[in-house]
């Protein structure tokens, strides 16, 4: 039985979205997949239970039927870290692992392992990643993202971490390179990867179709009410702009899934927002994503009734702009279950992109 473990140089380097990709793929492969996150730090509550989110998705993507509770043995709770440090249980951690992992692995071929960010994390509680990839006896891919110099930097501290623990490094895969640096940075990248003799899986071009969040995400993670158009909730927002000019200068910055952001009483953008819906130039070929009106000023109804005629998405905010726009910035969108076009994405570019040949070798 094979046990390959994901790790990542840091937050946000797309492990997940790695690790479901390559299950995804290697199911040709190994009809008798597996998955475990032995440790999580952001749960939801499923079958009674904390789990994992990023168990949750896979469970549920995979459609594994194996129970909840065995795919994440260890949720980092809040209060978790303090307690593990006043009253240490190194063993009862290892236990909880184990016990998953070999029903888990029992009826598998290939057990796809994620940690939980780069290889020192969990360490503060006997557990670093590096750790439980040596326990398991997996041998751990490196997903670093963009750039030159600092994924190798940070790619030849992570393996000095895990081979410290006696982990093996099969190699490293380059995410979210910016297409149009791709062929110089994968051709750099390879090369210096080559002179650490480090083994490249891998170079994955950025796409924006993969963070950029549903009308629906925004409402949620926001909690920002609808006030029409809830039926087009699952549009995809690429791209947003603030209303604060003048309606025909905001027209040259709405383009295809634009959400417009604006204050309530600017009735001028509105009605160019509905105009661009209605009539997309040649730029769009598509409607705008949705209007996000903010300061929680609701425009005369007459306006109202046409946004809803029109079947725009419409959300409003009780803060201002500014504030609005900036929490939008930071937000940060994870992989859904329904999301079936961005996982089949996922799917194809993990197979176009990463040496699943190669990497069936190395394993």
């Amino acid at each position: 039985m094979k046990k390959i473990f994901i790790a990542a140089t840091r937050q946000n380097d797309g492990k997940t979205t790695i690790a479901l990709g390559l299950i995804l793929n290697l199911k040709e492969h190994f009809p008798k997949i597996g998955f475990i996150k032995p440790i999580g730090q952001r749960y939801l509550v499923e079958e009674g239970y904390k789990v994992d989110e990023d168990s949750v998705l896979i469970e549920k993507v995979c459609k594994f039927t194996v129970p909840l509770k065995d795919l994440n043995p260890i949720a980092v709770e809040r209060g978790f870290t303090e307690r593990y440090i006043q009253n240490p249980q190194p063993d009862k951690i290892s236990a909880q692992i184990m016990e998953a992992f070999e029903k888990i692995s029992a009826n598998s071929d290939l057990v796809i392992i994620e940690g939980t960010g780069h290889a020192g994390v969990g360490s503060v509680f006997g557990h670093s990643n590096a750790r439980v990839a040596r326990m398991l006896g997996a041998k751990v891919i490196l997903i670093s993202s963009g750039g030159i110099g600092r994924p190798i930097d940070e790619i030849v501290l992570n393996r000095s971490l895990f081979e410290k623990e006696k982990a093996d490094c099969l190699g490293v895969i380059i995410n979210k390179v910016l297409k149009e640096k791709y062929e110089k940075i994968a051709k750099i990248v390879r090369l210096g990867l080559k002179r650490q003799n480090i083994n490249e899986l891998g170079i994955i071009p950025y796409n924006p179709i993969l963070s950029a969040p549903t009308i629906e995400q925004i409402s949620e993670e926001m909690q920002l009410p609808f006030l029409g158009g809830e039926e087009k909730k699952s549009n995809l927002v690429e791209k947003i702009i603030i209303g604060a000019m003048e309606p025909h200068e905001a027209l040259k910055y709405i383009h295809k899934n634009t959400l417009v952001v604006t204050p309530g009483d600017r009735e001028d953008i509105i009605l160019a927002a509905i105009g661009s819906h209605l009539i997309p130039d040649s730029r769009s070929q598509t409607s705008i994503a949705g209007i996000l009106l903010t300061g929680g000023i609701v425009p005369d109804s007459r306006i109202l009734n046409m946004i809803k005629r029109v079947k725009i998405p419409l959300l409003i905010s009780g803060e201002d702009t500014y504030t609005t726009t900036s929490k939008l910035h930071d937000l940060s969108v994870k992989l859904r279950p329904c999301d079936v076009n961005k996982i089949q994405l996922i799917k194809d570019m993990v197979a176009q992109y990463v040496d699943i040949a190669g990497l069936l070798e190395y394993v």
